[in-house]
């Protein structure tokens, strides 16, 4: 005889432990009947409201914390799409029926992220445990006594984490220190003098969401003569000051190569050979061309990194996947690098990017790259700087991606 299916909607609601469930806006999704016993609200009360509109903090007490806490762990899950453990926090909650009093209350709290198809963050899991009788009978030496074997523990293992909390808050304060610092100094080196004369180029740079260290994605616009420019982005493997420091002298030395060089791929051949007694700059990835205004061509060559796409007015998109060798680095012997190029017509669009910008967990390429180009064939009439804020909104990175994006996009 077959089991009837799981009704996991009432398993939910009768669950022993206080649960809710927040959308990714940290709205209330639902809550099950123990939350409502533990908050003192009834579901219909809750459901649909901002978590911290519901539940704010105690505005009589100074030194409330308890909602900052919260939103910097959700924000955690949101970021790292791992559960997020916290350590007792004060956290009082309105009496529903005496507006403006609040009543004290203590809560051991473990957030967990349940993931959608994408891999992105869909719903958090908040479990909310009410430790409020353990902290208010915190034990105390008896006067003339000690503390039991068991009281001693209890207090020991409170303590503890009540440490753990505040080293992990010191260590992300320090994280978050650097990568201010890192952005500072990718900024700096982000500057590119020739292209405030290009204004039918946009270029955008995010660096990722909710990460503690920036990466060493690039972009840079190079003027050659008249009629002739370059243009370049790179993704530097590895995080935080070291990738932007590598990304800053990668990034010179191309700009310093396509100078002196005949074509891209000559100038990838002299980068390569300079990432060699780089630490830190094997397997970087980059995407070098040429344009030529008066012949009306690109002539590109690309290290592993992901194809450029050339839009045309039609709507079609056309890869730039014709000359594409390994990262810098990957190969023991230099082989010279291949380049193509191809025609234009004036009025089409070159977009160049990092991988942040397409690239999703689990995802085959060929489905990021056809995302790309449907979301550019919807913006054929866009000029650049509209296209870039479009590209990057259609594509849910906006707000900025698991990973660093670099994005140029020229109107020939």
């Amino acid at each position: 005889m077959a089991r009837p299916g799981i009704d996991y909607r009432a398993l939910f609601a009768v669950a022993p432990n206080p649960y809710m469930v927040l959308g990714p806006d940290l709205v209330i999704a639902d809550v099950n009947e123990a939350a409502c016993r533990v908050t003192g609200y009834a579901r219909k009360d809750l459901l649909g409201r901002y978590l911290f509109d519901a539940f704010p903090d105690n505005r009589a007490d100074p030194d409330a914390e308890g909602a900052a806490n919260l939103h910097a762990s959700l924000h955690r899950v949101l970021c790292s799409r791992e559960p997020d453990t916290m350590a007792p926090q004060k956290y009082d909650i309105p009496v529903t029926d005496q507006p403006g009093v609040f009543e004290e209350r203590w809560w051991s709290a473990v957030n967990t992220p349940v993931l959608g198809p994408d891999g992105q963050v869909a719903w958090i899991i908040h479990r909310g445990e009410d430790v409020t009788a353990f902290i208010l009978s915190h034990p105390r030496p008896r006067e003339g006594g000690a503390l039991s074997a068991l009281e001693a523990l209890e207090v020991e293992h409170y303590a503890r984490a009540r440490e753990l909390q505040l080293l992990n808050e010191e260590l992300r304060q320090a994280h978050a220190r650097e990568r201010r610092v890192a952005l500072t100094l990718q900024e700096a080196m982000l500057h590119s003098p020739h292209l405030a004369r290009h204004r039918d180029i946009a270029v955008r740079y995010l660096p990722a969401a909710g990460s503690l260290n920036v990466c060493g994605d690039w972009y840079e616009v190079v003027d050659l003569s008249e009629s002739r420019f370059a243009v370049a982005v790179g993704d530097v493997v590895g995080h935080g000051l070291e990738a932007a420091a590598v990304m800053g002298m990668l990034r010179s030395a191309l700009s310093a190569s396509v100078r002196a060089v005949e074509g891209p791929a000559k100038a990838l051949d002299c980068l390569g050979l300079y990432a060699r007694d780089v630490e830190g700059a094997l397997a970087t990835t980059v995407a070098q061309a040429f344009v030529d205004t008066h012949d009306r061509r690109i002539t590109y060559s690309s290290a592993g990194h992901p194809p450029p796409v050339l839009l045309h007015q039609d709507g079609t998109c056309h890869l730039l996947d014709q000359a594409t060798d390994p990262p810098l680095g990957a190969r023991p012997e230099h082989v010279p690098r291949p380049q193509a190029d191809l025609p234009y017509t004036p009025g089409d669009t070159f977009v160049l990017y990092t991988d942040g910008l397409i690239e999703r967990r689990g995802e085959d390429i060929d489905v990021s790259l056809q995302r790309l180009t449907d979301t550019l064939a919807l913006h054929t009439r866009h000029h650049p700087e509209p296209l870039a804020d479009a590209l990057l909104a259609h594509l849910g990175v906006s707000s900025g991606a698991c990973d660093d994006v670099a994005l140029v996009v020229l109107r020939l």
